[in-house]
C-alpha cells in the first residue's frame, strides 16, 4: 500500500491523535534492552542505543531518562518520500513554541512533544489541518 505524497492532502487529513501515557528518552551504551522494557522507538547510534519508552518502565528498570513526552500519531498514511509534511508540522509547532521530535514509521509519522504541551500541540496541528482544507 503506497502512502500519500500530496502535501495539501497530507496536512488536511493528518488527524493527529494523542496516545495515552508519558514517554521518555533513554540511552543504553551497551545496546541491550532490559527484559522489562518495551520500547516504542529505537535508534542505534555510535554512542549507544536510544530508546523511547513508557516512563513507568524506565523508572521500574532504573533507566536514566530525559524529556518527558506526549506521543502524537499523525493518522494519515504518508509516503516515506513525501516532501514537506515534517517541515509544515514543525513550523506550526515552532509558531506555538512547542519543541518536537519526529519519528517516521512505515505508515505514519509520530511526534514526541513536551508532555505538558501535548494538548497545545494537538490544537496547533488541528488548526493546521483545518487551514489546509
Amino acid at each position: 500500500m503506497t502512502g500519500e505524497r500530496d502535501l495539501r492532502t497530507l496536512l488536511h487529513g493528518m488527524r493527529p491523535e494523542l496516545r495515552p501515557g508519558r514517554y521518555v528518552y533513554a540511552t543504553l551504551p551497551g545496546g541491550e534492552v532490559p527484559t522489562g522494557v518495551t520500547p516504542v522507538v529505537t535508534v542505534r547510534e555510535q554512542e549507544g542505543l536510544t530508546l523511547v519508552v513508557p516512563e513507568e518502565q524506565a523508572v521500574e528498570e532504573g533507566l536514566a531518562h530525559d524529556f518527558v513526552a506526549g506521543w502524537i500519531t499523525l493518522r494519515v498514511h504518508s509516503a516515506l518520500d513525501a516532501v514537506g509534511l515534517t517541515a509544515a508540522v514543525s513550523l506550526a509547532l515552532t509558531d506555538a513554541g512547542i519543541s518536537c521530535n519526529v519519528v517516521a514509521g512505515y505508515h505514519h509519522d509520530h511526534l514526541f512533544v513536551p508532555y505538558t504541551r501535548a494538548d497545545d500541540a494537538i490544537r496547533a496541528l488541528e488548526a493546521l489541518a483545518a487551514e489546509s482544507g
